[in-house]
């Protein structure tokens, strides 16, 4: 019925300092430098100090039926199971289809989150894939986000890539506004989630939306923009104009991102240049393929993402590059609940859902508490 952290040093993602934190189903019911347990019954005690309690990180980027297929059945990946998302600390995950739309769709996607949901995490999805028009549950992608409980939006919506349906500004514009409006109706984010490949293009269909429309920045949110330097600084621009950027985790240059900013080094430049990282998040790619192609188009390797990365990344960003560990953990955590109307998620508040880490110094996770349970 209720459980008492005592003695964590707590980080909202701010740092409050050491505090008491009790835990009232599935809730923060109080956050206090000495907490009385005097009159509670069934109270489960946990000792963390010495420990730092952080709050649950929220990817939302995964591929939670698994991925792939370029090169065929046999390069399909596997789904991502309840135990790696927990045991990496993901307690809230969003689910997201992407080059297949066609052996896996947004029903698989659906039943997948309910599984993730009924084992303890909260799970979200986007309707669509990379195809344009996006394939959806109910046939329609506004009814998918205004009626569909976890449907946040349309996505990975794919441009600048030889595996792009290569839609249209026009088409990109009006998705955009389609979402928008479900979004408004249903009271969710509905934002259009976009994969950015490698092609010359970059954000130039983005931009020209946004010249040509009233559709504000916030609306599109590219991810993968850290794959290459060109890229990269057209991100930056985006940032500038108001918008949210996704940068995603592991990627390195041995694993054949020859020209990529590793995650960490992008939130390095992005402070040393004086930007905010309010509107910067953090998301794996997890269980998605990972695939390398020659100059025309045939398929060469193929290796497949990990949500361990998320944190990996984050520990290179605070103890390699030196970033503030309240900057570093808000990309996993306040910013994309910010970002997909998550208002219980992504900070250790009284009344929000108790999703919250407890890890050492080193970060490394010894405890993970979901609004489900401790382990």
């Amino acid at each position: 019925m209720f459980t008492l952290i005592k003695k964590a040093r707590v980080y909202n993602p701010e740092p409050l300092g050491v505090k008491d934190v009790l835990v009232s189903f599935g809730k923060i019911a109080a956050i206090e430098d000495d907490i009385n347990i005097v009159g509670l019954k069934e109270v489960e005690i946990v000792n963390a100090e010495g420990l730092l309690m952080l709050p649950g990180f929220i990817d939302q980027h995964v591929h939670i039926v698994g991925g792939g297929g370029e090169g065929g059945f046999e390069t399909r990946t596997s789904e991502i199971t309840f135990e790696e998302l927990y045991e990496n600390g993901i307690t809230t995950v969003v689910g997201i289809l992407g080059t297949d739309g066609v052996t896996r769709t947004v029903g698989n996607l659906y039943a997948k989150a309910c599984e993730l949901e009924e084992k303890g995490l909260t799970a979200y999805i986007y309707t669509g894939s990379y195809q344009v028009p996006p394939i959806s549950l109910t046939g329609d992608i506004q009814k998918d986000i205004v009626y569909i409980d976890k449907v946040v939006g349309v996505g990975e919506i794919a441009i600048s890539d030889h595996r792009s349906y290569n839609p249209t500004v026009e088409e990109l514009a009006r998705l955009g506004a389609m979402a928008r409006v479900a979004g408004m109706l249903g009271g969710k984010a509905g934002v259009v989630h976009l994969h950015v490949g490698d092609g010359e293009e970059g954000l130039n269909r983005i931009f020209k939306v946004l010249d040509s429309t009233s559709i504000p920045p916030t609306q599109f949110v590219p991810s993968h923009v850290n794959r290459s330097k060109k890229l990269f600084e057209e991100a930056i621009t985006f940032l500038d104009r108001g918008g949210y950027i996704d940068l995603t985790a592991g990627f390195e240059q041995e694993v054949g991102f020859m020209e990529c900013i590793p995650s960490y080094m992008a939130l390095k430049l992005l402070v040393e240049s004086g930007k905010s990282l309010d509107r910067v998040t953090l998301s794996s790619d997890a269980n998605g393929s990972i695939p390398s192609f020659d100059e025309n188009g045939k398929l060469i390797r193929l290796e497949v993402a990990s949500c361990r990365r998320l944190l990996e990344d984050i520990k290179k960003a605070v103890f390699v590059c030196g970033i503030e560990l309240s900057q570093a953990l808000k990309v996993i955590t306040a910013n994309p609940a910010k970002l997909l109307k998550f208002k219980n998620k992504g900070t250790i508040e009284e009344g929000k859902d108790a999703d919250f880490l407890l890890v050492d110094e080193e970060l490394n996770i010894k405890k993970v508490h979901t609004r489900c349970f401790l382990k």
